[in-house]
């Protein structure tokens, strides 16, 4: 597996499968790369060629103590994106993720991005304040999570895993995810929930005219859909949102097989009106 040196010398480990138009996939927070691996399979196996990496302090990338805001973010995506001297991409968020393909876009425009795909997102402005008022969560109780991460953030994943897959979810793969966020950085998983928490995107996303799919789960208790997914198209120019009923936050991998098929079409769409 290749790694690729970043803006400020950062080794991020990606994985790239397969040929063809690319697909990059950005995970959500505290996961990394192997989030994917489904997702990855499906599209190279439908000719793309699929890019993933870990997040810096995530999965096997370096854990340099230091930029975990979003514009630091968006130069690790930027990075891997020149590296591999990808055109004409589709970006594929997850979560947090979401956030820094927002974020690449407004900072590097979209010469090199085609179209971008964000799946169940943190966004636009999870905090609640006196102009937020349908934020996710209060300032007070964000910190009191941290703090308990501080001491028990292995006890904190046992507890909040079960339901942010929901009842049908086999305690395989939940156990499987926990061991995946165990393995990062406990700086980094903190920092990045701080620049995710308190970071107001309205204004940036409607600054984006890149097209953009939403796809967001009716049951997602993470990032309640109301409060997140079904903002974004009345914030965004070019912009379509598509509901999945009963599915949670873990769309990415207990829905991977329809998810992808609803980003090929996606793809596919734009390929019909070039034809036109």
């Amino acid at each position: 597996m290749p790694t690729i040196k970043s803006h400020d010398g950062t080794e991020l480990f990606c994985r790239r499968w397969g040929d063809g138009p690319p697909v990059l996939f950005a995970h959500g927070w505290a996961m990394s790369s192997q989030a994917w691996q489904w997702a990855m399979l499906l599209t190279t196996r439908a000719g793309f060629q699929a890019i993933a990496y870990d997040r810096r302090g995530h999965g096997r990338s370096d854990d340099p103590g230091r930029g975990y805001d979003y514009d630091s973010l968006a130069d690790d995506l930027a990075a891997v994106i020149e590296e591999f001297d990808l055109r004409d991409t589709t970006l594929v968020g997850h979560s947090m993720g979401c956030a820094e393909i927002a974020r690449y876009l407004s900072r590097y425009g979209d010469g090199r991005v085609a179209r971008a795909v964000m799946v169940a997102p943190f966004l636009p402005y999870p905090l609640k304040t006196a102009d937020n008022p349908d934020g996710i969560a209060e300032l007070p109780a964000l910190e009191a999570m941290r703090e308990l991460w501080v001491t028990s953030f292995a006890g904190w994943l046992a507890q909040a895993a079960p339901p942010a897959f929901g009842a049908q979810a086999s305690p395989e793969l939940v156990a499987q995810t926990i061991r995946q966020m165990l393995a990062c950085s406990l700086q980094a998983a903190i920092e990045c929930n701080i620049t995710g928490s308190q970071a107001d995107m309205r204004a940036e996303l409607a600054r984006i005219v890149t097209p953009t799919l939403v796809l967001h789960g009716d049951a997602d208790a993470s990032c309640p859909l109301d409060l997140t997914g079904r903002k974004l198209p009345g914030l965004m120019a070019n912009c379509r949102l598509k509901v999945y009923p009963g599915a949670t936050h873990t769309l990415v991998v207990e829905q991977a097989a329809q998810m992808v098929g609803d980003i090929l079409g996606f793809i596919g769409e734009a390929a019909v009106a070039k034809v036109a």
